[in-house]
């Protein structure tokens, strides 16, 4: 995946964390997908600015799942839900058509990847789970 940003921009909006160094492993894991063409296509167009609204309303949305989580709402329950179906369309919105499958897919790689559960877990141990648990109740209830 090609991001149009210089070296300096990609460091001021991922710090430590070099996008580039994962692009090999999903371009050999997804590459042959249409969902990773699309993402191409989308990301290759995205200005710094596009991409601190992304991050931003990422964060907002891990927040508020994190929120949800430590008030001890359950996965299944309609808050829950509603914030993974705000994750799947800031998916479908900025980067591929997220159907309900690909994202339970999603959700299980939270969990099955230490990289992504990390992601998640360090302020929050169980969050990735509990992620991946709302958005399989999610599908659920849209299908």
């Amino acid at each position: 995946m090609t991001m149009n940003l210089t070296p300096e921009e990609k460091r001021d909006l991922f710090g430590s964390f070099d996008p580039d160094q994962h692009a090999e492993e999903a371009e050999q894991r997804w590459g042959s997908t249409e969902a990773y063409q699309q993402s191409a296509r989308r990301t290759a167009q995205y200005t710094k600015a596009d991409w601190e609204r992304i991050k931003a309303e990422a964060a907002e949305n891990t927040a508020r799942f994190a929120a949800a989580f430590d008030d001890g709402v359950p996965a299944g329950d309609e808050r829950a839900m509603d914030l993974a179906e705000a994750h799947r369309q800031h998916i479908s919105r900025w980067f591929y058509d997220c159907s309900t499958e690909v994202h339970q897919g999603l959700g299980e790689m939270y969990v099955s990847d230490p990289r992504f559960t990390a992601n998640y877990d360090t302020e929050h141990p169980g969050l990735a789970a509990y992620i991946r648990d709302a958005i399989r109740a999610n599908a659920a209830r849209m299908s």
